[in-house]
């Protein structure tokens, strides 16, 4: 876009955030692919196994349009000011409060997103080194406590790629980190071809729901233990439903696609940048996303049906807890969500910067520094913090709303020239029913956690 040229000249621009772009358009692809896919679609089948096939398909079908949407206004903002930092975006509608909203948004989206991922390290490292000694209860040993392993992991592999200057050299990692998921998700097609239905678990408990139907014989096929239960509907996909669940789903649909504080710097490091090639960027890695998370969610779902469990793995789990090939999809899985913790890390890290270091020049000690007190901060709230997912359901409920609807609405409001577009402009009129929709998703998923919290249920979970 031609608006950045004069605005990229200016002195007050030129601050710590403008790097000049190196990154090709497949890597850029990579990165924001990566950043949208969190560990949310280890939850997506059991999210289809509370609303149904076709709802579910609906409303991420919303949540994927509405999402590029945002992004849309996102550059939009951006190339009108030729400010390329989602904060700067803030300071240039609102002043300071605006920068300091959507900084604190940011950094608890992603301080919540990257404690999610590395919980799922702390729970699953044990249960994938117990399958490797082949033991059948788990001993006291160091290497056997998710705490030390967490900080093991955090040490060896998160930190030396936090500390890179540039989004763009994360790319490989990406890439990797996506071929594990794509990995996860053939697996789950090729187990649903595998595994029958209806299904006795060896322990005889199978999340306790088969107690429901008499069990008249049983055999074996593919090496599992078959029910012949006179009853068949259990094996019967539902195409909607409601029920007391599908409440919780809802959230966690609209936050699957939450990757807007990373847009602007994927945009920043883009090599030849235009607001066409980066919006291009953006709709291919949501359609990519987007296929990912509803065969994945789909496959999962017809695999186990209405026996399917919140974290999908732990399903398998039941099934056969040796088994060679979910024990692969167990590390690829590991694999993924700690390469996307350094790229998570990134906003974060740029946000307090923008908050605390405005408008001085790089440093190592300082980039160093964030990054250290950062990870350390989210490894002692995952080894301390009981109820994370508590905690950063919370979080979610109030970030991401912000993030995806109300700031890129109202930031688009606020920039974009009254001459340009007057406030009575469709756009404009769009933009505002955008953010109102946002606001109706805080309201609603705030509302759910807390009803959840009242009754004492446990299932509010973090976005992503």
């Amino acid at each position: 876009m031609e608006e950045f040229l004069p605005h990229g000249t200016e002195k007050k621009q030129t601050h710590f955030t403008d790097f000049e772009g190196k990154t090709s358009f497949g890597m850029s692809v990579f990165n924001l692919s990566n950043a949208i896919m969190g560990s949310g679609i280890l939850g997506l089948a059991y999210a289809m196994a509370n609303t149904g096939i076709i709802l579910f398909l609906f409303l991420l079908t919303a949540v994927a349009l509405l999402s590029s949407y945002s992004i849309h206004l996102l550059l939009k903002s951006s190339g009108i000011v030729g400010i390329r930092a989602y904060e700067q975006l803030g300071y240039r509608a609102f002043g300071t409060p605006g920068k300091l909203a959507a900084a604190i948004a940011i950094t608890l989206q992603n301080i919540g997103a990257m404690s999610s991922y590395l919980y799922i390290v702390k729970s699953e490292v044990p249960l994938v080194i117990q399958t490797f000694l082949n033991l059948e209860e788990k001993t006291t040993d160091w290497y056997m406590n998710g705490n030390y392993l967490v900080i093991l992991v955090s040490v060896t592999i998160i930190l030396p790629l936090a500390l890179m200057k540039q989004l763009g050299y994360l790319g490989y990692a990406s890439g990797f980190s996506l071929s594990c998921m794509v990995f996860f998700l053939i697996s789950v097609i090729y187990k649903k071809f595998q595994i029958p239905c209806p299904l006795l678990e060896q322990q005889g408990n199978f999340t306790g729901s088969l107690n429901a139907s008499p069990v008249s014989t049983s055999d074996y096929q593919n090496g599992y233990t078959v029910l012949q239960a006179p009853d068949q509907g259990a094996c019967t996909p539902s195409f909607f439903t409601l029920n007391s669940q599908t409440a919780y789903t809802i959230p966690i649909m609209a936050f699957a696609f939450v990757c807007h504080p990373e847009v602007l710097p994927i945009y920043t490091e883009l090599k030849d940048p235009s607001k066409k090639k980066m919006q291009c960027i953006s709709n291919i890695s949501i359609t990519v996303m987007y296929l990912m998370y509803f065969l994945a969610a789909l496959f999962g779902y017809l695999t186990f049906y209405g026996r399917v469990e919140s974290e999908l793995l732990h399903t398998y789990n039941k099934v056969d807890p040796f088994d060679v090939l979910i024990l692969c999809v167990r590390v690829a899985v590991l694999t993924a969500v700690t390469l996307t913790v350094p790229i998570v890390l990134f906003p974060v890290r740029r946000a307090i910067q923008q908050m605390l270091f405005q408008g001085k020049d790089f440093s190592w000690i300082r980039h160093v520094a964030i990054a250290v007190i950062l990870l350390t901060f989210i490894n002692l709230l995952v080894i301390f913090a009981p109820s994370i997912l508590g905690i950063f359901g919370l979080i979610g409920a109030t970030s991401a709303p912000c993030l995806i609807f109300i700031f890129p609405a109202i930031f688009y409001i606020r920039i974009m020239p009254k001459d340009k577009e007057p406030l009575r402009s469709t756009p404009k009129i769009l933009a505002a029913c955008f953010a109102l929709l946002g606001v109706l998703f805080m309201i609603m998923s705030l509302s759910f956690i807390i009803i959840d919290w009242a009754t004492g249920g446990g299932k509010s979970g973090g976005s992503h």
